[in-house]
């Protein structure tokens, strides 16, 4: 592949106070300032602090987000996080209901019209909603905010059986999608995200412009903040496609 031949899109939000945090997350995104001025050397200087949780904007789920023993976001090996792309559209079903969970005869029909596999790859769905980031009662089904909010998110996911489809046929190196959550809104157990990262599958949540990315042909880099331990981090994810 020659990197001359195409162009980079960036694949994340960028981290402010718009950023988006499940609604009973305790805190967001904190930026504050340190220094910024004229120092007394007579130079400009600035220098910021910053705290989040692990989870809301574009950021990595580490499989032991889930399932216990498995890889920590410092972890998680570079294969896993590089690679050939395969983008499927199912905004048509999901933008027509907020609670679609996209199953495995959808990858299937997209494999036999796309004549290639998903194995191999990084799995990505675009369910449109991206369009709708950051307006908080559009993303998420409801602007509310701590625990009343949980029982009103409305958004589409990956079903838990499309889920375990991938895991039984195919070998995929992370799965992604436009949304908050591999799971639909109203899931209350967690199913998809369990099964992916039992089997050491880690997951990409609320990537941004999936649809600038061709349906196959992009070649993606998301590399997470390196958190010792963690269970997640927030995400630097790009995508070079090559020009037509």
């Amino acid at each position: 592949m020659s990197y001359s031949d195409g162009h980079w899109i960036d694949l994340t939000y960028p981290f402010d106070s718009t950023t988006l945090y499940w609604p009973n997350n305790a805190s967001g995104f904190n930026h504050t300032v340190d220094f910024k001025g004229i120092s007394p050397m007579g130079y400009f200087y600035s220098s910021y602090s910053l705290s989040t949780p692990e989870h809301g904007g574009t950021h990595l789920d580490a499989p032991i987000h889930f399932a216990e023993g498995r890889e920590t976001t410092d972890a998680v090996p570079l294969t896993s996080l590089t690679g050939e792309a395969v983008v499927i559209d199912v905004s048509e079903n999901a933008l027509s209901n907020r609670d679609y969970r996209i199953g495995s005869a959808e990858i299937q029909r997209w494999e036999e019209a796309h004549k290639t596999t998903i194995d191999n790859k990084i799995l990505l769905f675009r369910t449109g909603y991206g369009q709708f980031y950051p307006d908080r009662e559009k993303y998420f089904g409801t602007n509310l905010r701590g625990a009343e909010a949980i029982p009103l998110l409305h958004f589409p996911g990956i079903a838990s059986e499309a889920a375990d489809w991938i895991v039984k046929n195919r070998n995929v190196k992370a799965v992604g999608l436009d949304t908050p959550s591999l799971d639909y809104g109203q899931s209350t157990d967690f199913l998809t995200h369990r099964i992916l990262m039992e089997n050491n599958i880690p997951g990409f949540e609320n990537v941004a412009h999936l649809d600038s990315l061709p349906a196959t042909g992009a070649y993606i880099v998301a590399l997470p903040m390196k958190v010792s331990q963690g269970s997640g981090a927030p995400l630097r994810i790009i995508a070079h496609v090559i020009n037509p």
